[in-house]
């Protein structure tokens, strides 16, 4: 099993950067993962260009942050294949 620690920057982006460095407040998240889990966070960052597994967790929580919002509302993803035929994504299944 590995581990992984994550530190969070809470900040809120519209300061500037000079206030933004002087209010940082940080918090430490720490995950056992297994070895599957972890060559998958490996790939992501890798496919993504992230800097560092904190900036996958980010990202990844944005976004399904915002995949149950929209959930929520009642929308519903739809995938296209390589034929051009729709049909629904499901997610929360």
């Amino acid at each position: 099993m590995s581990s992984l620690t994550l530190t969070s920057d809470v900040s809120h982006e519209t300061e500037d950067r000079a206030e933004r460095n002087s209010k940082v407040t940080k918090n430490r998240v720490q995950l056992d993962l297994p070895p599957r889990s972890m060559e998958r966070l490996n790939a992501l960052k890798l496919k993504t260009e992230a800097a560092s597994y904190a900036e996958v967790f980010k990202n990844a929580l944005r976004l399904y942050e915002a995949l149950i919002e929209e959930t929520e509302q009642g929308r519903t993803f739809l995938i296209r294949d390589e034929n051009g035929a729709i049909a629904p994504f499901r997610m929360f299944v």
